[in-house]
């Protein structure tokens, strides 16, 4: 090939004898190689396929490791809380038990020394000369049993049944009282009725009429008075607690 120099003075630059190895190296192993680079291309994919199976196989071992190890973890986490549901069900179940047993004994307390206290009051209020004919309850009675009073229904209409416990529970909660009696000094009507009235556990002291009888069998004149009243819950300061002792009978 001719060359002509159009710069004059200027040197060609000749081609440094390394890179005319080099090239000539890779000619002639090209030409004593006929290399297909079909083929070259479907090594190289055979090559990065197997790295993509590794590297597959390798994090699918990883990964099925650590779902073991969760799995192990969930199972003991799972008989733990199914113990501790358990022991929440017995807990549960004594509650219950223990719960109702104390609706029914507040159900029992709430009316047994509702009668104690009254006839306690009327005992402490009643004045010389003066006696009691009579003393009775006026208003409803309630003949329910304490399981019903406690508001634990147990067969028959539960609607019906806790419609009578709660018609119970006010009228236990409304107790009502007729004191008929008689005396020989007429003022010691307004004192007996002045010292109910002072009780903690009355309320309402009313006097309803008074008449003139004849006591047998001596014929003697008495003045017969009819008092009403109603029970009351006294406050926590008025009830006096003392200690229980118990005494042996000889």
């Amino acid at each position: 090939m001719i060359e002509i120099n159009l710069l004059p003075g200027a040197k060609r630059k000749q081609p440094s004898a390394a890179k005319m190895e080099v090239g000539a190296a890779f000619r002639e192993l090209a030409s004593r190689y006929q290399v297909d680079r079909l083929l070259l291309g479907s090594v190289a994919l055979f090559v990065a396929g197997l790295a993509a199976v590794a590297g597959m196989w390798y994090f699918q071992g990883k990964s099925f490791e650590d779902v073991k190890a969760h799995e192990v973890k969930s199972h003991g986490d799972s008989l733990r809380f199914a113990q501790v549901i358990k022991q929440r069900a017995v807990a549960s179940a004594v509650r219950d038990s223990v719960a109702r047993q104390l609706r029914i004994i507040n159900s029992l307390d709430g009316s047994r020394f509702v009668w104690p206290h009254v006839l306690e009051s009327v005992s402490r209020a009643l004045p010389s000369y003066t006696w009691l004919v009579s003393l009775q309850q006026t208003s409803a009675v309630t003949s329910l049993t304490p399981e019903i009073d406690a508001g634990l229904f147990t067969g028959g209409d539960p609607a019906k049944i806790a419609a009578e416990a709660d018609s119970a529970l006010k009228a236990s909660q409304n107790v009502k009282v007729r004191i008929v009696g008689q005396t020989v000094d007429v003022q010691a009507i307004t004192r007996f009725w002045k010292q109910l009235e002072a009780s903690p556990y009355l309320q309402d002291v009313q006097l309803v009429k008074t008449e003139v009888v004849s006591l047998q069998p001596s014929g003697k004149e008495a003045t017969q008075f009819t008092l009403e009243m109603r029970w009351q819950q006294p406050d926590s300061s008025a009830i006096r607690r003392a200690p229980f002792r118990s005494t042996e009978r000889p």
